[in-house]
């Protein structure tokens, strides 16, 4: 990213290795970013780290075992769980010598993000919650139940029913560089939604950058992180004691955590705020970088003082 400082480092995780890259002045706070499931640390856009970056954030983002530059072996000679995962964000914080960060979760990061907050609390300033259901929902049961219509426990909605056949329907393996990025563009598009500008030459660019970094094998049809077999509503009791600041913020197009899921998670977090992005699904396509990133920098500023905050604002305002 041109004129922000970067630096990768591989960090030690228990018995795994983690690529992981900071960006920013290493005076500054740190945000921790943590992506979603099958995703290494490059799906989260260059330019959404650089705004951050450049309202005075130090920004880290890492992959995910068996994802990009980490470790990667068999699940079943391995198996591990979300309470690994998260304890693999903190071994990112070790490495990296912080204390302290502000984390900002996507999809399966999200749900590490609240792990994070009930079993590493010091380790949290803040954290920012998007595109996420909150522990307590039957999140799996859920996809077997959009299928069949059966009603969901709690009355919140599954994820949408074309979006889980999209997930299970055999598509055919890509045969090159570029028929494989034709497949995620439409991905990612279809996850995006339609209200907002989807730019596809930017997308693509940006998912160009994620396969350069991974390397050109093709995906396993049946990842690691789908294999997990630790359920999620057992701690859902436990979100009303969580005493790190929360922002939940909600696609109103997400098809995979569709409204009210947002408004459910921040009611179960004490103090939690909700803020909705117009048009936003389950996507970061450039549309959403500056209300993403104005959020996250409003959510963090209100840590560090109201000179800063001014700062930030200030500056929020120029994207």
């Amino acid at each position: 990213m041109s004129g922000v400082p970067e630096e990768d480092r591989l960090v030690e995780s228990r018995d795994v290795e983690l690529w992981s890259r900071g960006s920013g002045d290493p005076r500054h706070p740190t945000v921790l970013l943590i992506a979603g499931d099958c995703q290494s640390g490059l799906e989260w856009p260059d330019e959404f780290v650089a705004l951050l970056a450049s309202a005075g954030l130090r920004v880290l983002r890492y992959d995910h075992r068996d994802t990009g530059r980490s470790t990667t072996r068999d699940f079943a000679d391995r198996p591990y769980g979300f309470d690994e995962l998260a304890a693999d964000a903190v071994a990112v914080l070790d490495g990296w010598g912080v204390e302290q960060a502000h984390v900002v979760g996507f999809g399966m990061g999200a749900v590490l993000g609240q792990f994070l907050a009930l079993d590493h609390r010091e380790r949290l300033t803040g954290l920012t919650l998007i595109g996420a259901v909150a522990l307590g929902v039957d999140f799996f049961g859920n996809w077997e139940r959009a299928l069949t219509g059966e009603p969901t426990p709690d009355g919140l909605p599954t994820p949408r029913r074309w979006f889980v056949e999209s997930v299970f329907a055999e598509q055919p393996a890509p045969t090159d560089r570029e028929s494989e990025l034709d497949g995620l563009v439409a991905y990612g598009k279809a996850l995006a939604g339609d209200e907002l500008p989807f730019d596809e030459t930017a997308f693509r660019r940006a998912q160009a950058r994620v396969l350069d970094h991974v390397g050109t094998t093709p995906p396993p049809e049946s990842h690691p992180h789908g294999l997990i077999e630790q359920s999620l509503v057992e701690r859902g009791a436990e979100l009303s004691g969580i005493t790190t600041p929360t922002l939940v913020i909600q696609g109103p197009l997400d098809p995979i955590s569709p409204p009210p899921h947002g408004r459910h998670l921040a009611d179960s977090i004490p103090g939690a705020r909700l803020v909705e992005i117009p048009g936003m699904g389950h996507a970061l396509p450039s549309a959403v970088h500056a209300p993403l990133a104005s959020a996250v920098v409003t959510q963090t500023a209100a840590r560090v003082g109201r000179s800063a905050a001014a700062a930030w604002a200030e500056r929020a305002q120029t994207w």
